[in-house]
Parts: C-alpha cells; sequence; structure tokens
C-alpha cells in the first residue's frame, strides 16, 4: 500500500512538471561576447567598403504555436547585433572606440560627423584624439565648432589633433571656412601654439630633430603651426612663434617650415634668420619661403649658401629652386659654375633646371654641352633648358642632331617644340605621331592642342581607339579642351571601349572629358560611372556630378566599394599582425631595407608586400627623382601612368612624412596601387593626405644616391621567419 501511493506520489509530481514545463516562458538568451578580434574585422571591412553600417541579415522566423501537451521549442537565438561603426564608437573598450574614430574618418560621410563630435568628449585621451583626427579626413565644416572648442582639451595632443582638423577642414575646399571665421579659428590655434612655443618640451629641440611621436606639447605645437599655414593666417603664427626682438622662440624645423610654407612677404626678415639656422631642414625651407616671395633682397645669401662648402644637398637644392624662382641675373654665373664642378647629378640638373628658368645667357654654354650626356634625364632637361635661354640657338643645335634612342628624351623635345612658334615646330611634332615608343603620344597630342593645329581635334579623335590607355585618356583631355561637335560621341564609343580595361586612367580622362561637353548626355555617362568596377573611378564620377549636377549628392550611390579584399577581414596577421615585415629594396647603388607599419595601413603593407613576392617591382626603372623631396617608383611604364591593373582604398593615418616615410602615391583620392615613394626630407604637406606605409630603417644614403632611370634589381620581403 506505502508502494503504491509512492508510486502515485511520483507519477503526479512528473505530470506537474510536464505540466510547468508546457506553459513556462523560456529563459533569455544571453547575448554572447562579441570577441576584440571579430569588432576588429568588421572595422576593416567596413571602412574597406567605405560604410559606416552592414545591415544584419533578417530574423529569423518565430518558432510555430506548439499543439497542447507539447514541448515549446528552444527560443530563437537574438539577432544579431548591427554592425555599425557608430555603435562601436561607444563600445567599453578604449581600443575600439579609437580605432571605430578611424574607420568613420576613413569612410569619409558626413553622417559620421556628429558621432565623432560625441567622441569628442570621450574619457580616454586617445579616442578624443583619433575622433578629431577623423573629423579632419571628412573634412565638413560643421565639425568646426566643437573642435574649436577642442582646442582647449587637457590633452596636448588633443589639442594639436583638433587644430589639424581645422586645417584640414579649410584645406579640403577653401570657401568653407568665411574669412572672418577663418580669423577666428586662427586665432584660436594661435594661442594654442603660443602657450606650446616657450615650453621646454619645444625650445629643447635642435633643428633638426625628426623624433616622432615628440613629446604631447611639441606635437601639439607642430599641429598646430601646421594648421595656420593650411589656414592661411600669418598674424596668428607671427604672434604665436615670434618673442619680443622678432625672433623665432625656436630653430625647431616645424617654424622654418611655417614661415616658407605660407609665402607672405612678411616673413622676409624672419626666413632671413632662420636661412642661418643649424642643421638642414630650416635652412632649406627657409630657401624656399624665400624663393615663392621672390625676394631679390636675399640673392646674395643664397647664393652664400649654394655654393657653401659645407652645405647641406638640401640646402643647396632648395637655394637653387629659390634662385630660379627670384630669376634675378646676379645668380645665372654661380648656378653655372656650380652645374660645372658639382659631383652630385641630381643637383646638377636642377641647376640645369634653374639656369632655364632663369633665361640665363651666362649658362647656354654649360646646357648645349650636356645635351649629349649619358644620363637621358641629363639631356631632356638640357633640352628644355637650352630651348628656354635661347631659343634660335636651340633650332639650329637640334637641326644638326640625330633623334635621340631614349623615349623620355623624345617626348620632353616634344614639349620644348610646343613653345615655339606654329610654322617651326608644327610639322616636326606631327612627324612624331610615328614615334615606335607610344608613351611618346600623350605629348604629342597636348603639343598639337596648344600649337592650334587645326588638326589637333581629328589627331584625337583618331587616337581614341589606340589600344594604349594613356594615349586614349591624352587624347581625351584633348577632345574635352577643344570639344569638336562629333566629340560627345567619340567619346562615349571610347567609354565603352574603355570598359575592358583593367587601368582606370582612360575611363577616367573619358568622363573628365565628357563633363567638359556638359549637358544631360554627359551627365547620364558620368551618373553610369558610378557603378564603375573600380571604386576610385566612381569616386572620380562623384567629383565630376557636383559641379555637372550640384543640387544632388552621390556619395552614398557609390557604396559599397567594389571588389573583395587584398586580405581577408578576419586574417589574424591583418588584425593583430604578430610582426612587423621587412622589405629589402635593392639597387646598383645599396639596398633599402623598409619596416612596413602593418598596424597603421594593414591592407596597404600586404598589398606592397604580395606585389614583391611576385617579383612585380623587380627590374623597374625609378621614374621619378625629385632631390630633397621624394623617390618615386612601382610603375611597369616608366612614364607615371602604370599601376599593377586594380586601385586600394587610402588609410590614412597619422605618421608625418618625415625623411625615409614611404607613401603610397595617388592620382586622386583611393587610387593607390603599385606607386610608392620614400621622403628624402619632412614634407608636412603631406600628412594625413597620402598613405603611409612602411618606414626606411636603413639605406637612406642609397635614396640619397638615387637617379631618376635607375633600376630595381628585386625586392624581397622578410615575413618575420623567412626571407622571399
Amino acid at each position: 500500500m506505502n508502494h503504491t501511493r509512492a508510486i502515485h506520489r511520483s507519477l503526479l509530481a512528473a505530470a506537474l512538471v510536464a505540466s510547468g514545463c508546457a506553459s513556462a516562458p523560456p529563459l533569455p538568451v544571453k547575448p554572447p561576447s562579441i570577441p576584440f578580434e571579430q569588432k576588429m574585422s568588421w572595422m576593416l571591412q567596413l571602412e574597406d567598403r567605405r560604410l559606416l553600417r552592414l545591415e544584419p541579415p533578417p530574423a529569423p522566423a518565430p518558432p510555430a504555436v506548439p499543439a497542447k501537451g507539447r514541448k515549446v521549442a528552444p527560443a530563437p537565438p537574438p539577432a544579431p547585433p548591427p554592425v555599425d561603426l557608430t555603435n562601436l564608437l561607444t563600445d567599453t573598450e578604449p581600443r575600439v572606440r579609437r580605432r571605430a574614430a578611424l574607420a568613420i574618418g576613413r569612410v569619409g560621410l558626413p553622417a559620421g560627423v556628429q558621432p565623432l563630435v560625441g567622441a569628442l568628449s570621450d574619457a580616454d585621451p586617445e579616442v578624443r584624439e583619433m575622433a578629431a583626427f577623423a573629423l579632419g579626413l571628412i573634412g565638413d565644416v560643421t565639425a568646426a565648432p566643437a573642435l574649436t572648442k577642442a582646442l582647449s582639451d587637457s590633452s596636448p595632443i588633443v589639442r594639436g589633433r583638433a587644430a589639424e582638423a581645422l586645417g584640414q577642414i579649410d584645406a579640403k575646399e577653401k570657401d568653407q571656412i568665411h574669412a572672418e571665421a577663418r580669423r577666428e579659428v586662427g586665432g584660436a590655434i594661435g594661442r594654442m601654439v603660443a602657450e606650446y612655443a616657450v615650453n621646454p618640451a619645444v625650445t629643447s629641440l635642435q633643428g633638426d630633430d625628426e623624433q616622432w611621436p615628440a613629446a604631447p606639447e611639441a606635437e601639439a605645437f607642430r599641429l598646430g603651426v601646421y594648421a595656420l599655414v593650411r589656414l592661411g593666417t600669418y598674424e596668428p603664427l607671427a604672434s604665436a612663434v615670434l618673442g619680443p626682438d622678432g625672433r623665432p622662440t625656436t630653430t625647431w624645423w616645424p617654424v622654418a617650415y611655417a614661415f616658407g610654407r605660407i609665402a607672405d612677404p612678411r616673413s622676409q626678415p624672419i626666413l632671413a634668420q632662420l636661412l642661418k639656422a643649424p642643421g638642414k631642414y630650416s635652412p632649406a625651407f627657409a630657401a624656399r619661403g624665400i624663393g615663392a616671395i621672390k625676394d631679390a633682397g636675399s640673392v646674395d645669401a643664397l647664393v652664400a649658401v649654394m655654393g657653401g662648402a659645407s652645405t647641406p644637398p638640401e640646402v643647396v637644392v632648395s637655394a637653387i629652386r629659390a634662385l630660379a624662382a627670384i630669376g634675378d641675373g646676379r645668380a645665372a654665373a654661380p648656378i653655372a659654375k656650380l652645374v660645372l664642378e658639382t659631383t652630385n647629378p641630381n643637383i646638377k640638373l636642377e641647376g640645369v633646371r634653374a639656369l632655364g628658368a632663369a633665361h640665363a645667357p651666362e649658362g647656354l654654354a654649360v646646357v648645349q654641352d650636356l645635351l649629349t650626356d649619358s644620363w637621358p634625364t641629363m639631356r631632356a632637361e638640357a633640352l628644355r633648358s637650352a630651348a628656354a635661354i635661347d631659343p634660335d640657338s636651340f633650332l639650329l643645335v637640334l637641326s644638326g642632331m640625330d633623334p635621340d634612342p631614349q623615349w623620355i628624351v623624345r617626348a620632353a623635345l616634344v614639349d620644348v617644340l610646343a613653345g615655339f612658334r606654329p610654322e617651326i615646330a608644327l610639322e616636326r611634332v606631327r612627324s612624331m605621331l610615328r614615334d615606335e615608343d607610344r608613351r611618346v603620344i600623350p605629348s604629342v597630342l597636348r603639343a598639337l592642342r596648344r600649337l592650334k593645329a587645326p588638326d589637333a581635334a581629328s589627331v584625337a579623335l583618331a587616337q581614341l581607339k589606340e589600344p594604349d590607355f594613356a594615349v586614349r585618356g591624352a587624347a581625351a583631355e584633348v577632345i574635352g579642351a577643344l570639344k569638336p561637335p562629333e566629340g560627345l560621341d567619340a567619346l562615349a564609343a571610347a567609354l565603352a571601349l574603355a570598359e575592358g580595361d583593367a587601368a582606370i586612367d582612360a575611363r577616367a580622362s573619358i568622363l573628365s572629358a565628357m563633363a567638359e561637353y556638359g549637358g544631360p548626355r554627359a551627365i547620364e555617362a558620368v551618373k553610369q560611372a558610378l557603378k564603375d568596377k573600380d571604386w576610385a573611378v566612381r569616386v572620380h564620377a562623384v567629383t565630376l556630378l557636383a559641379k555637372l549636377d550640384p543640387a544632388g549628392d552621390y556619395r552614398d550611390a557609390i557604396r559599397p566599394a567594389p571588389g573583395a579584399p587584398i586580405v581577408p577581414y578576419d586574417d589574424p596577421q591583418l588584425i593583430a599582425p604578430t610582426y612587423s615585415p621587412r622589405v629589402f629594396i635593392e639597387t646598383a647603388r645599396g639596398t633599402i631595407e623598409v619596416e612596413l607599419t602593418v598596424l597603421d595601413a594593414p591592407q596597404t603593407a600586404r598589398n606592397f608586400a604580395a606585389l614583391a613576392r611576385r617579383g612585380f617591382f623587380n627590374g623597374l626603372q625609378i621614374h621619378r627623382v625629385v632631390p630633397n623631396f621624394v623617390v618615386q617608383d612601382g610603375d611597369p611604364r616608366g612614364d607615371g601612368e602604370g599601376g599593377p591593373g586594380y586601385t586600394i582604398r587610402d588609410e590614412l593615418n597619422e605618421r608625418p612624412f618625415l625623411r625615409g616615410t614611404v607613401g603610397m602615391a595617388l592620382s586622386w583620392r583611393d587610387t593607390g596601387g603599385s606607386q610608392f615613394f620614400i621622403a628624402h626630407s619632412p614634407q608636412p604637406h603631406l600628412d594625413a593626405r597620402y598613405t603611409v606605409f612602411g618606414r626606411v630603417v636603413n639605406g637612406m644614403d642609397v635614396v640619397d644616391r638615387i637617379q631618376q632611370g635607375d633600376t630595381i634589381t628585386r625586392v624581397r620581403v622578410w615575413d618575420g621567419t623567412t626571407m622571399q
């Protein structure tokens, strides 16, 4: 009996439990914790695709209502949270918030402004710093009041980045900040700069000091003076950095850069002082500034600096350029003497260029002797200068010369002939349409236009069918300038042909030419390009439509950016690299060792390494060398028009362009690919405008010796364990 009652009690309890299970609501499912790596992958994807948000997949359908007495199916998992950069900007981890701010800036949409303005109040100063930097990348004037307020932030570096962003906003579109507002903003930045100008962190720095990052106070000072240059506000700059005696409170090179770049005649006495400053950068920037204001009173000082036995090459080059800009005859003989005596080929080249710019008769014999130099780049420059100094004697000399074996010299000759009277030059230029090297033809087409050749339009129309994309691009440029009646039809046909190009140049040039015609047909063609297979062409189309259809806003229409990423967004070495790859650029003049900045520009660095591993750079000629500026390469054509057949997005970052910085060359925004450059010296005007993806750690002496036309033997990559 007792056993029977026990069984009944057990059955009753089981029934009650079953009944309770059938009617009780399911327990809530706790949202899963999202690891940092996943968030980082999202941010890499969104910035690369130029989106602020990825729409979540549709929520799963609710479960069917069970029949009475049946068990309820478990509740479906909650819908995943939206992948949204503005949400990540409020993440609990400061490193996520900081990285999200950078991604929003790189995306570049005005919708990111207000979230970033909110991040200027973040408790973490590094997040505030990046929010200010990102607002500068977007460049929207609505951020100016919040950035001006951030000039009073408790963190010096936040104040500096706010100043930089204000300068970036004004530089994006010069009329964005009204003149009166510009003075107010400049005054606020100037007061911030003045506060740090007497700080020991700044006054203790030596003239050529390039340490980065410097002390926060020095960084704020540096960024502030750069911003004043971009704003073009001389008075706040002078008030901030000059002492009561009118001398700069520091000879640190950013001051010379600022006064040299702002190109205000009132800076003359300051530049004269800085020309004698210690080191190489301050005198070089001062010389540049003297040339910009064309101060004839400084000719003797520049000549003395240029001819000094111990003068650094950077200063010599800047002095030569300044003397050329001033154009005073007193400099001609010293420059000619320098050309004869220097053993530095790049300085000699600058001297030849200066003699031509100054139309200096004293240099004619020197220049003519170099018309047969063994270096093609020198021969090309000698052609230009000889023609500029004495056109009549140039034609006489030219009549006795055979065609040059190097295409760059023949192209230079075309450019020179374009400056003569048509009756003298036209037939010779026209004959060069038959040049065996198609890299000469763009120069010929442009010369025919300059010479007002009656058949310039018809020749350009015919060249629209050329296989070479650079030739088609130049032809489109000429047609857009001349606007022949049949041009629009021809351009439309050429655009269809260019759809098959891997390179973007012809499509972009054709669209620009169609935009010159204007009208509904051109607008429609450019609108079609909003869906181009290459993101860079889409960006170009938006720029064109801003003029063709000012009432429209097409920035959202081009998104998401097309194409697969260079590296999968969840690649561990992209998210949290365990080593900094090194690349070794081998040349006949030595090896240049570069450390890739994989944290600051992960996709750009990986793209460069991938190209190097497949031998892309091996055997390429260095097509551009500008002394005291950059060495540039990565063009398989050798004329500045080539690339890998695709473009990559910019990864603008906070790294400044200093000596040895490696950057990605661009035609316009987001047009990087394979062309890269190495800076000879600091170039602050490139900061936050070109992607920094590496720095030279060994071999800057090799960079200094490189000449245009030198060849890269090979590029090898060290990935932390092996060399490839």
